[in-house]
Order: structure tokens, then C-alpha cells, then sequence
């Protein structure tokens, strides 16, 4: 069997998707219940369902061969884990964001607020930057305009809560989109099944982007 920690949500759904598609259903996983294991014996195949952030975490202790990881959490926590392929799926980015219209702060330490302080703290780095990190788990928008900091570092997909918010991207840190990870020792014991696995959700992948 080959375990796969797939991320809770939607973007789990749309790369379970990409899994059956290529070949690795396990109709069960459609069914309505609230199952968190399912298996397919015939395929070789057992999924389970874990909150997104958690995936890197069961994938790096052997609990699950391979799972789905957001470019972010791979990044932030580096897991030793190994990066396999680019699924192409949740794509978004990491970005810094400050009020509209508010002048660049030069004069003193930056304070930025973010969830991502390792990412944060690594981008800031390379520009010689020096940084005052605020770390938070809720609303890093509220942070600017209540005056707690003078930028955020988070992901933004549409930009629509920012923009709400009169804040707006300054900067790019980094494109974000899902990747297929493995557990390092699965991927020695198991080479040829995952690679297989791998190989045929690559396949679905390069018609795509062919076409764009």
C-alpha cells in the first residue's frame, strides 16, 4: 500500500481528483460519512484525510509515504522531506502588503506582522533589511490599520480582502502552489510505485500547460 495524506478542503478534493484520474480511484472517498481512512487494495492504495498544515508532519515521521503541501508550509517549517512535483493546483503567492498610499518606512526598524516568520525573516535577509516580527494567527490585515505594524507578509489569492481593507501588494515574495512530497525512507522502500504515481500525475499536468 502506499499512504497519502491528503489536505482537508477543497484543494484536497481537486487533487484526489488528479489521483483517480490517474488511475488511483478509491470510490469510497466520495462517499458521504465521515471516514477519515480509505483504501483501495486492488489499486495499492490508502488515503487519509489531515488538516492541510499537518501534512508535512505525517509525511516527514512515515505515518503517510506521500502526501499534498502547500509551497508556504515547505518553505516556512522545511520538513525533510522530499519534493517530488508541482502539481499546479492552489496556485497563489506570498506577498508583502501595506496601506494605500502610505510612505516606505526607511527611517527606522520595519515592523512587519505575519504567520509565516521564517519566510518573513528569510526574504527580509537577502534585501539587508532590518525587521521587527510580529508574530500572529488571526487577522494579519487588522495589523496595518490599527497601526500594530507598518507592512503584513501573508498569501494572497485575489486580493479582495486586502482591497477591502485599503491595503495593497508592495511586493512579491514568493509564487505558492500545491507540491507532491514523499517520506524520504518510503521513497527507497517504495521507489517504483511512487515514481509510477508520480509519472502519471505529471501526465496530467503537461497537456495543461501545453495549452496556456
Amino acid at each position: 500500500m502506499i499512504n497519502v495524506a491528503l489536505p482537508k478542503g477543497r484543494l484536497g478534493k481537486k487533487v484526489y481528483d488528479m489521483f483517480e484520474l490517474a488511475g488511483y480511484e478509491c470510490p469510497a472517498i466520495k462517499e458521504d460519512n465521515r471516514k477519515l481512512i480509505f483504501e483501495n487494495e486492488e489499486k495499492g492504495i490508502r488515503y487519509f484525510w489531515v488538516k492541510p498544515s499537518d501534512v508535512t508532519i505525517y509525511v516527514e515521521r512515515g505515518a503517510a509515504d506521500i502526501g499534498i503541501a502547500g509551497k508556504d508550509i515547505l518553505l516556512e517549517y522545511e520538513p525533510d522531506v522530499f519534493e517530488l512535483l508541482d502539481l499546479g493546483l492552489g496556485k497563489c503567492k506570498m506577498a508583502v502588503a501595506a496601506p494605500e498610499n502610505i510612505r516606505e518606512v526607511t527611517d527606522r526598524t520595519l515592523r512587519v506582522a505575519t504567520k509565516f516568520p521564517n519566510i518573513t525573516r528569510d526574504f527580509y535577509h537577502k534585501e539587508s533589511r532590518d525587521i521587527d516580527i510580529i508574530n500572529l494567527h488571526g487577522s494579519i490585515e487588522l495589523a496595518p490599520v490599527v497601526g500594530l505594524s507598518d507592512v503584513i507578509v501573508d498569501i494572497v489569492e485575489t486580493g479582495k480582502t486586502l482591497r477591502e481593507n485599503h491595503l495593497e501588494v508592495i511586493e512579491d515574495v514568493v509564487q505558492i502552489s500545491a507540491r507532491l512530497i514523499a517520506n524520504k525512507a518510503s521513497f527507497r522502500f517504495k521507489t517504483a510505485e511512487i515514481e509510477s504515481l508520480r509519472d502519471a500525475l505529471a501526465a496530467q499536468i503537461a497537456p495543461k500547460e501545453a495549452a496556456k
